[in-house]
This record gives C-alpha cells, structure tokens and sequence, in this order.
C-alpha cells in the first residue's frame, strides 16, 4: 500500500476542526470554542506526512512495531489506542513469527497540531 491509498492520508485531506478551550480547570460547558475551520494539507505538509508514514509503515510490515518510539515522527506519531495495556492484537516480530502487541494508531503529534491551529488563526 502507497502513502496515497492509505486510509491515514484518506482520512488527513479534509478535517473540519471546532478547537475548543482546553482549560481542564473550566467546565466543559463554559469553554469558548473558536471558530470552525476546514483544513487541507499543503503539498509540504502532505509530503511531512508521508515520510513519516512510510517510516513508520516500513517498521510495522519489517516486524519493529515493538521497537516504535513516541518520539519518531515529525507530524504523525504511533500511541497505543488501547484502553489498557491488557489488550493484544496480532502482529508480525523481527523473524517474522507471530506476536502479541497492543493495538496501535497514528496520531498527529501536538507541535503539528498547533502548526495547523497558528496557520489559521494567525
């Protein structure tokens, strides 16, 4: 699978974001929400996101999902999606034996985030 058939990049070419204040310490509802805005990537930011993609895609399909750090990735990062860490999915290992790991999914890290937040309210 290429970086243009990916469901991450299908589902990363059109968002719709509604920031809403983060402020734990407010109510939910007496937070401000900002206005709504639709974000589509640049052709910079699509390629950030592909590089980050194939990097991370290339460790999961050469059995290195359990050697997968946070800190990998500029704008896309793998955390684990589980509620906790008792949850286990199947996966491949290093020799290409069957493994149980937790479920993982692609994330866009915070500093991506704020980029795209700085971009349309800037």
């Amino acid at each position: 699978m290429t970086w243009q058939q990916s469901n991450v990049r299908n589902k990363l070419q059109q968002v719709l974001w509604l920031p809403i204040e983060g402020d734990r310490a407010i109510p939910l509802a007496e937070r401000r929400l900002a206005t709504g805005f639709l974000w589509r990537p640049t052709p910079q930011e699509d390629a950030i996101l592909r590089t980050d993609w194939e990097e991370l895609t290339e460790a999961i399909l050469t059995g290195n999902v359990e050697t997968i750090t946070a800190r990998q990735g500029e704008a896309l990062h793998i955390r684990p999606k589980a509620a906790n860490g008792s949850v286990l999915t199947d996966a491949f290992g290093p020799e290409g034996q069957r493994i149980k790991t937790r479920p993982r999914g692609f994330y866009l890290r915070k500093s991506f985030t704020a980029h795209i937040l700085h971009q349309a309210f800037a």
